[in-house]
């Protein structure tokens, strides 16, 4: 048998903490250490023994999440997945947990949260595997587990034909990222000009942290950074990022780019996905797109990448050696869909290089 992930529960709620463990416990690949109601005891437990993954939350007494994480990054990097009511609306709290290097946040309303996190078994079980897979760097009765139909783009948007889309003098950019991908897509929209092509961006991320987060992009970056809205064009120096619980598809009106933004079921395990935002950028841009997919576990985006090619897209993945987690640039590389596989700091010259031919 495989080794387990050990996982430590940090949560001044018992509730949680017991609703976390049944879910956790379920999974074959999971199992829980030990759980602990506040950072000093987490401490007293890591003392013994080492976990894999922890899950945290923010507000608690005694020291608060985000002082704990900072004390365990810079003493003893461990892969850290936030599940905290505090982090609402894309707070600071959120922001400074990535900042910290948290790899994944799931954020657990005030009201109802036992029925939420049993809703959200799935999401927090994939969370925690790709957790444990991260490179992390210094800086009631047991529930039944179920693998749920994982759906493809086909649920949100059709396949696009074999006709290639009419090539334009402009070229824009399509970019998909997971774990890891908020200091990717940091590190690359920093390095794009300010007159840089039109970008459309998924960011696997939950709902209400993507403003917060394009806004924090935005103060960085020589180009504008927001947050989709539906009907929004893809102009020159603008990157869009998906809503946080909301697909986003590339449409074309004459030879000008927008964005829809668009309810759906779940695509890869995701909302937003990579292969629905993929999928539409090959029926509606062809040959007019630069594809790059990022750090980040699973394959959503691989099938998306190869249509692109397919309809005459240039692609570029994220390399094995820069990747968090080496999931969904090594599947799209598998199946063919990539055209160049770079370090993180040489995607940019080679999207502009691209997009200038």
């Amino acid at each position: 048998m495989a080794k387990k992930i050990r996982v430590l529960v940090v949560d001044d709620s018992a509730v949680v903490r017991q609703t976390l463990s049944e879910i956790i416990e379920a999974d074959p690949d999971l199992t829980v250490m030990a759980t602990a109601a506040d950072p000093y005891m987490a401490a007293n437990k890591m003392k013994e023994e080492a976990p894999d993954v922890i899950t945290l939350d923010i507000e608690m007494p005694r020291m608060d999440g985000i002082t704990f994480l900072r004390k365990i990054m810079n003493q003893h990097p461990i892969p850290v997945v936030i599940c905290s009511s505090v982090a609402e609306g894309g707070s600071e709290n959120a922001l400074r947990a990535m900042e910290c290097g948290v790899v994944d946040i799931i954020e657990k309303p005030k009201m109802g949260t036992k029925q939420f996190l049993k809703e959200s078994r799935i999401r927090i079980c994939d969370a925690v595997k790709a957790a444990a897979m991260a490179k992390i760097k210094p800086v009631h009765a047991r529930t039944e587990f179920r693998v749920e139909k994982k759906l493809s783009a086909d649920a949100v948007i059709d396949k696009a034909s074999t006709t290639r889309a009419i090539r334009t003098t402009e070229k824009i950019v399509m970019v998909g990222a997971s774990t890891g991908g908020t200091e990717a897509l940091s590190v690359f929209l920093e390095a794009l000009p300010q007159d840089s092509p039109g970008i459309v961006i998924v960011q696997h991320m939950p709902e209400n942290f993507t403003r917060a987060f394009s806004e924090r992009l935005n103060r960085i970056c020589r180009v504008e950074v927001k947050e989709a809205a539906d009907g929004d064009s893809v102009l020159r120096g603008r990157a869009l990022i998906a809503p946080g619980n909301r697909h986003l598809l590339l449409k074309r009106s004459g030879a000008r780019y927008h964005v829809e933004v668009k309810d759906g079921p779940l695509v890869c395990r995701h909302r937003p996905s990579v292969d629905v935002l993929f999928r539409s950028a090959a029926r509606y841009a062809g040959g007019n797109v630069v594809g790059v997919i990022m750090t980040g576990m699973g394959d959503d985006g691989s099938r998306g990448m190869l249509e692109m090619k397919e309809a005459g897209a240039y692609n570029i993945a994220q390399d094995e050696a820069t990747s968090v987690v080496f999931g969904m640039p090594q599947e799209a590389i598998k199946l063919g869909g990539v055209d160049k596989v770079l370090p993180l700091d040489r995607i940019a010259a080679e999207v502009l290089k691209k997009c200038a031919e």
